[in-house]
């Protein structure tokens, strides 16, 4: 093959699905296959969403859906062979077989993310990467930074179900430059599933402890539009006492599209009230929370050669946190509810410039953070009612302002593709203090099976407003915290061939003033501190065999994905670290794919993590460390002309494990149920 041409200049690269989940084949297949382009910016890449087409290839057959798959990862449109990040691609063909019901449960299964759930099925988890916490993670829906800025409790308050996700990227690594504050440790992009065909689909799921989900969306395209919408609703009795939760999602999205002009608008809702058993502390285990949320975004795209790209949005969120449901044998000193609302507006554009020397990316963002609250922020000259709550009133208020402009610029020279560039960063609750994040990334082929990558970034995170202010019974915020800074440098190598994938990486991170809350082990109160510095140093490998490419009768695929991970943090002795000092050690997972009979099929997942750290049992204080756990989870499915039908275990092998404190997590869980599609 010559590799020069097969990678020439080109506006598409021929090439298969080519993830970090590693179950692609690829370009040894001798036929072409395109993967799209990669849109990188941060807020307003919205117009780009829709391609997601499947083909097939001869020697696979009908057994392996590949995919033309768009990821983020840069401020200018680039491929994705030129990226020098570790990127995963969970798409909709992957999402149907894996036996999971949640956002969540789907991400517990990637390399390198640290799932902590607190509620079942979507209720609440606390979502890491690389061993940073659930702070420091970006979450995006189509491109739309929707991550909140009162706590990383909240940023998984979705109003959209599995059903309605098409695929999810994952970037690994700190990404500032590209995404702004906040993208510290990574981050996730959730993309819907609109298409361009006309479709109504129902869902119908239901399982023990009283589960049951009902759902439908419909696709309807006319003209150069598109319009999708979704609706859910799901509730469970719950699997111990005060685990019961009832969940309302709803979800609209208007595109226009007409030669290079591009309009995209969305907009969702999505309700929770679920019984909050232990989440923040085991001292009270009948806590209750109800939250709602709101948020709309439209984004625009002009231009052929010159790329302009503005967008606007907007996020509120409500939150009622009882920490006695309903009141019910509250403590003398308890004074009430804590009530919270949070709104966020942004704005930002981004230009990109192509010239004789590669594309120059120019642009900017601001934002602007809001809360309202009883007990976060500073005092309110005359208190405010809450919406929606009954004598409830706000006595507290903060806000802040973010405003960063940045330069980017990529060069590819034969097999050779170099990204760098740098973000200049303001925000108001530093004082308006010009911090600077540059960062490189570099990527070369030596074939075109081996590929080689490489980047240094920095990052940035704010404190959220519970670690400025939050006051409880056993937590007392620090309105005096620094944000979080750290810098990452990570290398690694890709090996592709028609039936193998595979990957090795290793990256460094250099963190200072991490922010944690802790205590010793004396003390009743956890407060929130910068601790000085963590440094990090993780290794991940990944391989996958695509066992369909060699006709096996009835295997399809192999895959296997570790994560090594170790920080030398160093604590003082008794000091009980409830985030910055858990980590996962060690996380290894195994999925199979394998036929039973013609379309019916099943998935197997073989969950293990060993956690670093531990808690201080609420009965004795005495300190309990993580037990390393194993899980399997199986998925039954038949699916044919529009119909799936599903059978599902998880936790199969009922093991009792642990996440987070003394919340046990649920045991074993049997759910089933069908979904069909109408294409009109």
């Amino acid at each position: 093959m010559n590799i020069k041409k097969f990678f020439s200049f080109s506006e598409k690269l021929v090439f298969t699905r080519w993830q970090n989940r590693g179950y692609a084949v690829f370009n040894t297949l001798h036929r072409e296959i395109k993967i799209g382009v990669l849109a990188a910016t941060y807020f307003i890449s919205l117009g780009y969403m829709n391609t997601f087409a499947r083909t097939e290839t001869d020697s696979i057959s009908k057994k392996i859906s590949l995919a033309e798959v768009e990821v983020t990862a840069r401020r200018a449109p680039s491929l994705y062979t030129e990226v020098g990040r570790l990127i995963t691609v969970i798409p909709r063909s992957e999402i149907e077989k894996l036996p999971v019901q949640s956002v969540q449960g789907l991400l517990k299964y990637s390399m390198n993310v640290d799932v902590k759930e607190r509620g079942p099925l979507g209720i609440q988890a606390d979502l890491s990467i690389r061993g940073g916490s659930f702070d420091q993670v970006m979450i995006l829906l189509n491109g739309i930074n929707i991550t909140d800025p009162q706590t990383g409790h909240h940023n998984l308050n979705l109003p959209v179900d599995l059903n309605s996700i098409e695929r999810i990227e994952i970037i690994e690594g700190p990404a500032s430059r590209v995404y702004g504050p906040n993208a510290f440790s990574g981050a996730i992009n959730i993309v819907t599933a609109t298409s361009d065909r006309n479709k109504v689909m129902a869902d119908l799921m239901a399982g023990e402890n009283g589960l049951y989900r009902l759902g439908t969306t419909v696709n309807h395209n006319l003209g150069n539009t598109t319009t999708y919408f979704s609706v859910n609703k799901s509730a469970s009795d719950g699997y111990i006492d005060n685990t019961d939760f009832d969940i309302l999602n709803l979800f609209y999205q208007f595109r226009f599209q007409k030669g290079h002009e591009s309009l995209n608008f969305q907009t969702g809702y999505t309700e929770k009230a679920f019984g909050a058993n232990s989440f923040y502390t085991s001292l009270y285990p009948n806590q209750f929370e109800k939250t709602r949320t709101l948020f709309s975004s439209l984004g625009f795209q002009t231009g052929k050669t010159i790329q302009v790209k503005p967008a606007i949005y907007w996020r509120r969120h409500h939150d009622r946190f009882e920490l006695f449901r309903d009141g019910k044998d509250a403590a003398d000193w308890y004074a009430g509810h804590n009530y919270h609302m949070t709104d966020v507006f942004g704005a930002s554009v981004n230009t990109v410039i192509p010239w004789t020397l590669g594309k120059t990316s120019l642009g900017g963002e601001v934002r602007s953070e809001n809360i309202w609250s009883n007990n976060i922020g500073y005092d309110l000259d005359e208190p405010l009612d809450v919406p929606g709550e009954s004598g409830a009133l706000f006595t507290k208020s903060y806000n802040r302002s973010n405003a960063s402009v940045f330069i980017e610029h990529n060069i590819k020279a034969g097999n050779l593709s170099v990204s760098g560039g740098v973000m200049a960063n303001f925000n108001s609750g530093l004082d308006y203090r010009l911090k600077w994040f540059p960062g490189l990334d570099i990527s070369y082929w030596f074939s075109s099976h081996l590929k080689w990558m490489a980047s240094y970034n920095q990052a940035l995170r704010m404190p959220t407003f519970t670690d400025l202010f939050y006051e409880g019974p056993t937590n007392k915020g620090n309105p005096d915290l620094e944000p979080e800074e750290a810098t990452t440098i990570e290398s690694g190598f890709r090996f592709v061939n028609a039936f193998f994938s595979g990957h090795i990486s290793g990256f460094y991170r250099k963190g200072t003033n991490l922010i944690d809350w802790g205590r010793k082990s004396d003390e009743d109160v956890y407060t929130t501190s910068n601790v000085n510095k963590i440094n990090a140093i993780g290794v991940e490998v990944g391989a996958t065999f695509l066992t369909a490419t060699l006709n096996l009768p009835v295997l399809d695929k192999i895959e296997v994905n570790y994560a090594w991970l170790d920080q030398d943090k160093k604590a003082q002795e008794g000091y009980e670290s409830v985030y910055v000092l858990n980590h996962l050690a060690h996380k290894l997972n195994i999925g199979v794919d394998h036929k039973i009979f013609r379309t019916f099929s099943a998935h197997w997942n073989i969950l293990f993590q060993d956690r670093v750290g531990g808690f201080f049992r609420s009965s004795d204080n005495v300190k309990v460390n993580y037990d390393p756990f194993w899980l399997t989870d199986v998925r039954l499915m038949w699916k044919k002309k529009g119909w799936i039908i599903f059978a599902e275990a998880s936790n199969l092998f009922d093991n009792q494990y642990y996440d987070v404190g003394e919340l046990v997590r649920p045991g074993r869980w049997i759910k089933g149920g069908i979904n069909f599609t109408i294409n009109y």
